[in-house]
């Protein structure tokens, strides 16, 4: 046996049969292979498959797409149609990136399937709306909620930035009212400061949140904590007038209002705020004055805290003024009181003071008062109260008396 191995021809003899039965081998396997059974084909349909859109979404909003899922019916080699339904790679796609807005009726696109399968989708079209997104500016409103704690009150809100954009649909956009945030100062000692999120509503009240776009949607909030205020007119008290042959044109004051600080009780009462007392006596030319605002009845602070006065003084004239009526005031019902001296019961006076005042003076702006309460039966010599318009004297200050009889009613027989 050994002999044979070691033979050259014996080997190359083995190695061809060999080599013979393994092509007669692989021959066979192949035959058998491709006669045993023919290419098979399969059918298959897969439901609800979503729509894939393609369009610029920073300039339009597809507002409506009828249906949003198909069917599709696959059909091919066995293998093939195996493969695409256990994979995820295909699309059916609708391509808007050359659509504009408007109604439209549009074909679908079936995207990743193999070229060795049939696809039919159904339905082929779908109806799509296509809006365009437009942007306008609002302002920020801001709800403040909650009661400080006792004796503080809660300040106008600081917004920054006071103005958002919106970006939105057309349809969108014309329902939008405002642009609302909310923050809580309740039982606060000193300012809130936060970052309030924004949201869109309607004119009922009602919130948009579909397809909306804040910029910014979050904005800077600052809420002061202050004691109760009120703005309310400052009242200046001016006392003495200039000299003889001098007289105050106007006055005027800067400001004009001032905002009060206390408690509730405090700050409620006031209808006006009384300021500095301002003397006006032997001025003789045009002046301005600053001065403090004094605190008065417990109020707390007063802004601003000081006050300038302007003065003009111009030189005087003076004018007669005849039959100026004596009222009479305080008489008793049961007693007739009569004006005996002057015996037309009318005054004539001069008054002194600026020309653009004097000038447009009448008898109407000047009241002569007597006062007859509780006085007796009788004659009276009494002094008449003037009551003239501001900045107007009497020429030669003295005092003006009148002369009454008091005297009882006749008593009907």
């Amino acid at each position: 046996m050994d002999k044979w191995l070691r033979n050259t021809n014996v080997v190359r003899v083995v190695a061809l049969v060999i080599g013979i039965l393994l092509w007669v081998v692989v021959h066979m396997e192949e035959t058998n292979i491709s006669g045993s059974s023919p290419i098979r084909e399969r059918e298959e349909t897969i439901n609800n498959v979503s729509i894939t859109t393609k369009y610029d979404n920073t300039h339009y909003y597809l507002s409506t797409l009828e249906p949003a899922n198909v069917q599709v019916l696959i059909k091919g080699k066995e293998s093939a149609v195996k493969k695409v339904t256990a994979s995820n790679s295909y699309q059916i796609q609708l391509d808007l990136t050359q659509v504009g807005k408007g109604d439209h009726q549009l074909m679908l696109t079936p995207v990743g399937f193999p070229t060795d399968v049939d696809v039919t989708i159904v339905p082929r079209t779908v109806h799509v709306v296509i809006e365009e997104l437009q942007m306008k500016e609002v302002p920020v409103v801001i709800n403040v909620k909650g009661t400080p704690s006792e004796g503080l009150k809660a300040g106008q809100p600081i917004i920054k930035p006071a103005k958002v954009y919106i970006t939105a649909p057309t349809s969108q956009l014309d329902k939008i009212e405002n642009v609302r945030g909310e923050v809580s100062v309740d039982k606060a000692q000193s300012a809130v400061t936060k970052q309030v999120r924004l949201q869109a509503y309607d004119k009922d009240g009602k919130e948009l949140t579909q397809n909306i776009n804040l910029n910014p949607s979050v904005v800077d909030i600052e809420v002061p904590i202050t004691s109760p205020f009120q703005t309310i007119p400052l009242q200046l008290k001016i006392s003495g007038e200039p000299p003889k042959g001098y007289a105050v044109a106007m006055v005027t004051q800067t400001p004009d209002k001032v905002t009060v600080y206390g408690t509730q009780d405090v700050v409620d009462r006031l209808e006006f705020y009384q300021g500095p007392q301002l003397s006006l006596q032997d001025l003789t030319e045009t002046k301005d004055f600053t001065q403090d605002i004094p605190l008065r009845n417990k109020v707390t602070q007063v802004d601003p805290a000081k006050v300038t006065v302007h003065v003009e003084i111009v030189p005087s004239v003076t004018k007669a003024i005849e039959n100026v009526p004596i009222t009479i005031i305080g008489g008793n019902e049961n007693y007739v009181t009569k004006v005996v001296q002057p015996e037309t019961g009318n005054l004539n006076i001069t008054v002194e003071g600026a020309p653009a005042i004097i000038d447009q003076l009448k008898v109407q702006d000047i009241q002569a008062i007597l006062d007859v309460s509780n006085l007796p039966p009788g004659k009276h010599e009494l002094k008449v109260t003037m009551n003239l318009p501001t900045y107007v004297k009497l020429a030669v200050p003295q005092e003006v008396k009148a002369s009454v009889e008091i005297s009882e009613k006749t008593k009907a027989p």
